[in-house]
């Protein structure tokens, strides 16, 4: 049931830079199948009613042998938990939603193909989780990643990083670009944006990479996804943010003043009416309080359902990738209902 907050301890608290540190949670072995994740995926943390996601940096081999959990939290301005996160102790408890989220590939022993990752910031988190696993499963594939920074010394995982580098030698490939130190190379002098990503694609000979995962604030990923654009890169593009400005209100759909409402979580079935104007999981929650939700800014698709009957219109869609709409799967934080019935399955 991923609507079940599970209380996890905290095995140990690394500082990885000045802003920012790994926390690493451990899980009895009777939560280990409940906890099982694909890597790229995040965890939902609950404080009162606060909700926040982080993405995972280990690996799923770390929890099936060693039952432990790692998560990246870089603190930001007035970020109430990310704050807090910075303070914690080994021995101190958390409540915790088992993991979510499709920023992820199905990793292969039997592939071989080329990756590549264009991040900033702490969009490094669950990338490290996806090249670590790939390149331990994969034993044919390659892994280069582009990691944006202002400074050397504010690079997430930096260390874990070079390690894997060192191991994988002929496999993995890690370009730091940093914005505000210089480098012997200009082109890795300077912001991540499309044209200097544009030339790193060309210079490095990625354009025939076969998955791209874009991490980052919004504008990085923006830029991302316009360089790959320009150069003709192939392949799959999965992206993630961790934060994306607010959208302009949309307007009230034209109809009957409620929407007649059915959703299904957890194998149970719940009916309700909700006004034209709210937003679905809004209205949801008054009668689900236990549906899954973290940022409510149609970033995270910690409430991602299916639409079975009806139509809605999102204000903001930064989590669901083309196949996923062409399924018929919406965020029902950002989702109004624009028929008179609705249906969504929170199971599918």
């Amino acid at each position: 049931m991923r609507s079940v907050f599970h209380d996890l301890e905290v095995s140990d608290v690394e500082r990885l830079t000045p802003v920012s540190v790994a926390l690493t949670l451990r899980v009895p072995q009777e939560l280990r199948g409940t906890f099982a994740f694909k890597p790229g995926q995040h965890l939902t943390f609950r404080d009162g009613e606060l909700r926040r996601s982080y993405s995972i940096c280990s690996t799923p081999s770390d929890l099936a042998d060693r039952g432990v959990l790692r998560v990246g939290v870089k603190r930001v301005p007035t970020g109430v938990f990310s704050t807090r996160a910075q303070e914690l102790r080994p021995g101190d408890v958390l409540s915790v939603l088992p993991p979510l989220g499709h920023f992820t590939t199905a990793v292969d022993p039997a592939r071989a193909r080329r990756y590549a990752a264009i991040v900033a910031g702490s969009g490094v988190t669950p990338v490290l989780s996806l090249v670590a696993t790939v390149l331990a499963v994969e034993r044919g594939s390659t892994f280069t990643v582009i990691c944006g920074n202002r400074g050397a010394a504010e690079v997430m995982f930096a260390d874990a990083l070079a390690e894997l580098k060192d191991r994988y030698p002929q496999r993995m490939q890690i370009i730091h670009v940093l914005s505000r130190e210089s480098q012997p190379s200009d082109l890795l002098s300077g912001r991540l944006d499309t044209q200097r990503i544009c030339e790193l694609i060309k210079a490095l000979g990625l354009e025939e990479t076969e998955e791209w995962f874009l991490c980052g604030p919004l504008g990085v990923v923006r830029s991302a996804k316009e360089a790959l654009a320009q150069t003709g890169a192939s392949g799959r593009v999965h992206t993630e943010l961790f934060h994306a400005e607010e959208t302009a209100p949309v307007a009230v759909p034209a109809g009957g003043p409620t929407v007649n409402v059915r959703i299904v979580l957890d194998g149970r079935s719940t009916e309700f009416a909700m006004e034209r104007g709210e937003r679905v999981l809004d209205a949801a929650l008054r009668h689900r309080g236990e549906l899954p939700f973290a940022c409510k800014g149609g970033v995270c698709s910690t409430c991602r359902a299916k639409l079975v009957a009806g139509t809605v219109q999102m204000a903001a869609n930064w989590a669901l990738e083309p196949d996923e709409l062409a399924a018929g799967y919406v965020l029902t934080c950002q989702s109004m209902p624009t028929s008179d019935q609705l249906a969504l399955d929170y199971d599918a």
